[in-house]
């Protein structure tokens, strides 16, 4: 089936600090802090840009894994589709930092969900094709510039910030192979937040509040969670990791009690990171990685959200 060969990650230089959401918004500071549960978080800074920390991570992991941009034959660019510059190809102008010049270069948009959705996109084309090669999907976005930090009606977002990742696949060579991926979307919650043009920027607005959002992340997840096991032929006590979007922290600790997973079979990074878009998932498990916490055949689910609203469940197996 394939899987990842290996993965970087980067974070911006800029930070979102709470005091100064209070300022602009007026909602208080401990009101905000139950919602980001820090005090600052990295943001992309007023000269950064997500194609540019995406292509500097991609340059990074292309040098660690010594591969050529000659046998990348995939170049995929994961997030909101809000990019840096409208209608417009960042997958296309990471591939040119790059200096991949015989891929497919394409964009897939599913918000948060985006990364592991073009992970298994790209898996799939790998399968199909005839010879080697690899494929290279970009995670990134600029979500904390969507967010109007004036607005305390949006103060749900205001733990939004800023990262990039990529990762390398392969069908052949993998330190993660890729066993099984569950997504579906619920489309009654397709309204529930839309971007409207303020003062010449787009911003995230929500619509009329609607109970249960809170409740459909828990039913969706469990339910992905059970489909997923029972294709790898697993229980949840095979679960060596859960590692989660970083979105809010109270469904993240129900979810855990809901599943009968302890603690410490996830990541908790609240405390230094926000919701850092769709590479989440990726930072929990870097983290993993480099404390050394990731044993040959663990079982790693990376549980995946986003507006529209989507979920899904990807399985991976360790095999370093």
């Amino acid at each position: 089936m394939g899987g990842i060969v290996d993965f970087e990650v980067r974070l911006p230089r800029g930070r979102a600090a709470v005091h100064l959401m209070h300022r602009a918004s007026g909602v208080p500071v401990e009101a905000i802090r139950e919602i980001t549960h820090t005090e600052e978080f990295p943001v992309l800074g007023e000269t950064e840009q997500s194609w540019e920390l995406a292509a500097e991570s991609a340059r990074a992991l292309l040098s660690r894994t010594a591969t050529r941009p000659e046998d990348v034959r995939q170049v995929i660019f994961a997030g909101s589709g809000e990019w840096d510059v409208p209608f417009w190809s960042p997958a296309a102008r990471v591939a040119a930092e790059l200096g991949v010049e015989d891929a497919h270069c394409f964009e897939v948009a599913n918000f948060c969900n985006a990364g592991t959705t073009a992970i298994r996109i790209a898996l799939d084309r790998l399968a199909g094709q005839r010879g080697d090669g690899y494929a290279l999907v970009l995670v990134a976005d600029r979500l904390s510039q969507l967010v109007d930090h004036a607005d305390p009606g949006s103060k749900e977002l205001f733990n939004f910030g800023d990262a990039a990742a990529a990762v390398l696949l392969s069908r052949r060579e993998a330190a993660f192979e890729v066993l099984h991926t569950a997504v579906r979307t619920d489309p009654s919650w397709a309204d529930y937040y839309h971007g409207e043009q303020r003062d010449g920027r787009l911003v995230i607005r929500r619509g009329p509040h609607r109970s249960g959002l809170a409740d459909a992340y828990v039913d969706n997840f469990t339910r992905l969670v059970e489909e997923t096991l029972r294709a790898v032929g697993g229980k949840r006590d095979d679960v060596a990791h859960f590692l989660i979007n970083q979105g809010d922290r109270r469904m993240h600790e129900r979810l855990l009690r809901e599943l009968g997973l302890p603690r410490e079979k996830s990541v908790f990074n609240y405390h230094r990171l926000g919701h850092m878009g769709g590479a989440d998932t990726l930072i929990a498990l870097d983290g993993l990685r480099e404390r050394r916490a990731l044993r040959r055949g663990d079982l790693v689910l990376l549980a995946t959200s986003a507006m529209g609203f989507s979920w899904g469940v990807t399985a991976l197996e360790y095999a370093r």
